[in-house]
């Protein structure tokens, strides 16, 4: 593993207090923690285009940059500096290239030659112009992710010199240009993109998902927010059951338990709707988890490797869209799907994805790093450069079949050969938030972050006594 350059010694010290890290791990899983944190951070730091700060989708397939991979790249760059894989100089550098690009490029509601309109961002960009990337749909929650990491670059770079007064200045600016009125397309929902081509796309943020930092962000903002109405609308089309004995607000796929929770430190805080049964946010994903690995541990479809210490579905890449025959039986497999398992569904291939587990560390910390170290042990083939490449599938083992991603291992199944931004963010950020709380504290700040919650009806917690810095 190739070291990052610094210009100055820096000497990490965990700067966190109990309200915001998890609790102390062994030193055989810290040890584990630094070398999948450093080699994931190096994805974000080498493979971003350092003239315009644009993180590519996957590496090493050559690919368009995707706008929530820059979401997370942002706090991962703090990551480093706090890690002392780079210095504060090298960080403020790079994001501050970031976002001065993102401010100065190219907005309108022309369908080519842009990179947004209305203060909102295309799903994909040209990794070296930066303009919209074929026909993608301009986005409502990439741009919300990638406002969240904007919002946290304005709280973290918070020293008086000109490069950190001018990040939080542009950041403010970033933020506040953004016009969430703009993708109302019925009363009280927010569309889930635009193409000027066509207008709002007809399906619309409901129920319970990924969406909750958008919610708060577009509700939260001081220049064009929507109505308050819009959280209780949202949250109200959610579905409560029980899977594998555990009761909670349902979404199959794990990144929709994990996204939100990235920026947001939803411990100890309750909207309405969850305060009704008895919990927080936070508990209900960690249910979710737990409900996922007794479904691997269970292993209904009887794919090979599920188990107690090797489980978790989520989107992902996959080795091919087609039926073929396991153990006499028809099985479909699937390329890139929003893998999962849940009481509102299961879409499974027998494909297990790293950062399930990875971006679920704070969650249920000993059983999901015991994942990971037991992935990389057994199936040594998943692990890299940049840590863990996207997906594997041990069950996976034909010949002869065309790949739509990967490479078959003889004697171990499919392998993806690419790792995957909002992959890769999830396992880096939410083993920092467990270890040292470091992206919660400091978007506890964020005056915008505060409002959102406060407007979408949440309190209690560290949200009753949260005292704005700007």
């Amino acid at each position: 593993m190739r070291r990052f350059v610094t210009l100055l010694t820096v000497t990490f010290i965990t700067a966190c207090s109990a309200s915001t890290a998890g609790p102390a791990l062994a030193p055989t899983d810290d040890a584990f923690l630094d070398e999948l944190q450093e080699r994931t951070f190096g994805f974000f730091w080498e493979r971003t285009n350092p003239s315009n700060g644009l993180v590519p989708d996957r590496w090493p397939t050559e690919s368009f940059s995707s706008v929530a991979a820059v979401g997370f790249g942002l706090p991962s760059y703090a990551v480093g500096i706090e890690r002392g894989w780079i210095s504060r100089d090298q960080g403020v550098e790079r994001v501050l290239t970031t976002l001065r690009f993102l401010l100065h490029a190219p907005q309108g509601p022309e369908p080519a030659g842009r990179t947004g309109h209305n203060g909102l961002f295309y799903h994909f960009l040209d990794m070296q112009t930066g303009v919209r990337f074929e026909t993608v749909e301009l986005s409502t929650i990439d741009t919300a992710l990638l406002m969240a990491g904007v919002l946290f670059s304005q709280q973290y770079f918070d020293e008086a010199d000109a490069e950190e007064v001018a990040i939080r200045a542009v950041a403010d600016s970033l933020y506040r240009r953004v016009d969430w009125q703009s993708m109302v397309n019925n009363p009280d929902r927010l569309s889930m993109g635009w193409r000027p081509e066509a207008g709002h796309i007809e399906s619309e943020w409901h129920g319970y998902d990924e969406a909750m930092i958008l919610l708060i962000l577009a509700i939260g903002s001081p220049t064009h927010p929507v109505e308050a109405s819009f959280w209780q609308t949202y949250i109200s089309t959610s579905r409560w059951g029980t899977f594998y004995g555990q009761p909670h607000v349902g979404f199959a796929p794990l990144f929709g338990h994990q996204y939100s929770h990235i920026f947001i430190d939803f411990r100890t805080i309750q909207d309405p709707f969850i305060r009704q049964y008895g919990i927080d946010w936070f508990e209900n994903s960690r249910r979710a988890v737990l409900a996922q690995r007794q479904y691997a541990m269970d292993n209904p479809m009887g794919w090979m490797g599920y188990g107690e210490d090797v489980w978790g579905l989520t989107a992902s890449d996959g080795p091919v869209d087609t039926t073929l025959a396991v153990n006499g039986a028809p099985r479909q497999f699937w390329t890139y799907t929003a893998r999962g398992a849940s009481h509102t569904g299961v879409r499974d291939d027998g494909t297990l994805v790293p950062t399930a587990a990875g971006g679920s560390i704070p969650f249920a910390p000993e059983l999901s790093i015991r994942a990971l170290r037991t992935m990389r042990e057994r199936y040594p083939m998943v692990w890299g450069e940049y840590g863990f490449l996207d997906a594997f599938n041990p069950t996976f083992r034909f010949v002869g079949v065309r790949l739509g991603h990967g490479r078959i291992v003889p004697g171990a199944g499919w392998v993806d050969t690419d790792y995957l931004g909002i992959d890769q963010g999830p396992i880096l950020l939410m083993a920092e938030n467990h270890r040292s709380g470091l992206i919660w504290r400091h978007l506890r700040r964020s005056p915008y972050i505060i409002d959102g919650l406060r407007r979408a009806g949440f309190s209690g917690g560290w949200l009753d006594t949260a005292e704005p810095v700007h």
